[in-house]
């Protein structure tokens, strides 16, 4: 599929996802597909009457907060309420967004539909990273600025994690809407590339012909690897919100992090009570990547001593770790 679709005309168009449902079952093929594009993207392969569910979840908070009316089950349809101080926007805090607050990813995830897919596409009890984005983007109508929310990959501000994103739409997301771009194919920085600082990409940089993006449907699914350049889209509705949800996993064989509380910290080691009663205690070093803030990058990774000055016991955080020193730690989200 390689129509091309102009999102705006003041954006080149962009070109089709390569779709990868006949790649389904073939695990070899799907890492090659992975290793050229830096993505998959699958038609319609999740259950639809469990992307409904937590599509109600979106529209009862949303209600809840009077910025859509009841009844639709179908669309999130801005009733023209005040946006002035709308919570979800993937960058409050915990007491204060309240989808954040319901984490409704964790009975979508064990739906058994749900589950039994990301186990064939994983080859593997799936293991996720509590680090989950929920997305009801507010309309903004206009036509001026960029149609590119934040250029960025995920990878150098999440280092020591082999996870894959996975970026699920939950209602019909159409040029007007936005949705998610990936710029195919340049997940592996090349001689002479583009800088990709832990701040964000110069959208500019991104070769124009290398952004993919689709209409997308419940049951879609688009996958992307950690250092695939990606952006949000502008939502230039004007009276619609876009509804998604983005998840990160990995294997659970693999060397999965360590979820739990802060038990004790010092300048050298974090002790941590894990979910599972285990508890665990990290060495802190120069090569320990800490992330103490949700939205916060300037400054990211913390100084050493900066670690268990703003780590505090009884934290939520998960913890990855090579032979005992801990590679990356950031706070549950």
């Amino acid at each position: 599929m390689n129509r091309a679709t102009a999102i705006h005309p003041a954006h080149p168009p962009m070109r089709e996802f390569t779709v990868s449902n006949h790649l389904l079952g073939d695990p070899a093929a799907l890492e090659a597909a992975w290793e050229r594009d830096g993505y998959w993207f699958f038609r319609d392969v999740l259950d639809k009457d469990a992307v409904a569910r937590l599509r109600h979840v979106y529209l009862d908070t949303m209600a809840g907060l009077g910025v859509v009316d009841e009844g639709r089950t179908d669309a999130a349809i801005w009733n023209g309420a005040s946006l002035t101080d709308y919570p979800i926007n993937n960058h409050g805090a915990l007491e204060r967004d309240p989808l954040l607050a319901l984490n409704p990813r964790d009975t979508f995830v064990n739906e058994p539909k749900i589950r039994a897919f990301f186990e064939q596409l994983f080859g593997d009890e799936v293991f996720w990273v509590p680090n989950t984005e929920y997305h009801a983007l507010a309309p903004h109508a206009g036509g001026e600025g960029s149609v590119f929310n934040y250029v960025h990959a995920d990878g150098p501000n999440n280092p020591g994690l082999p996870l894959r994103i996975f970026w699920i739409p939950l209602v019909t997301i159409d040029e007007d809407l936005g949705g998610l771009a990936v710029a195919e194919g340049l997940h592996r920085p090349r001689m002479g590339d583009f800088p990709r600082p832990r701040e964000g990409i110069d959208q500019n940089a991104v070769p124009p012909e290398a952004w993919r993006r689709t209409v997308y449907q419940p049951g879609d699914l688009l996958a992307f690897s950690m250092e695939t350049p990606h952006s949000g889209l502008r939502n230039r509705s004007g009276d619609r919100f876009r509804l998604s949800m983005d998840i990160r996993g990995m294997r659970r064989s693999d060397n999965v992090p360590v979820v739990g509380t802060v038990a004790a910290v010092d300048a050298s080691a974090l002790a941590v009570d894990a979910e599972d009663g285990s508890h665990h205690v990290f060495r802190l070093d120069e090569t320990t990547y800490c992330r103490i803030a949700r939205g916060r990058l300037s400054g990211m990774p913390l100084d050493l001593g900066e670690i268990s000055l703003l780590l505090k016991v009884g934290d939520p955080v998960y913890v990855a770790s090579n032979r005992g020193t801990a590679t990356f730690i950031r706070p549950q989200h």
